[in-house]
């Protein structure tokens, strides 16, 4: 059974990231101090409010900066972000996040696991280790057709 973490447990790493607008929505960017909290390209769980759900953390056309430019329901529709509903939007729309607003991105598992809150709120993730490199490599390499 997973261990319950709260968002102001020791090991859990909260990075502050802005909320922009985009010509497609919002995204939100991550601050240089913190990159080296996420791995760029790659899909991740996204903890949205006790729903899992799947983000790819983008890197911009200039390598330098990193965002969440959406979060989905399948770790597919993160890959392919035109094919499905933008769970990020609903999230920010029913928070009332403003653009230019901070949203908190809690690394609850680097690399795996992480979720988003407004500050001052507190949430609770059910942490778990992530797959094994050759379980993960063996899903990657399915065709999903």
């Amino acid at each position: 059974m997973a261990d319950r973490v709260s968002s102001d447990h020791p090991s859990v790493r909260t990075v502050r990231s802005t909320r922009t607008e985009t010509a497609t929505g919002s995204k939100l960017e991550v601050p240089a101090e913190d990159r080296d909290a996420f791995v760029p390209d790659e899909v991740v769980r996204i903890d949205l409010d006790g729903t899992e759900r799947f983000a790819r953390v983008e890197r911009a056309l200039t390598g330098e900066e990193l965002s969440v430019p959406g979060v989905y329901d399948t770790p597919e529709l993160a890959r392919n972000p035109g094919e499905g509903a933008d769970r990020l939007e609903e999230w920010i729309d029913d928070h009332g996040i403003r653009s230019g607003g901070s949203v908190l991105i809690d690394v609850v598992e680097s690399d795996f696991l992480y979720g988003l809150r407004e500050p001052g709120e507190t949430n609770f993730y059910d942490a778990r280790e992530p797959p094994s490199d050759s379980l993960s490599d063996i899903a990657s390499g399915l065709d999903p057709e």
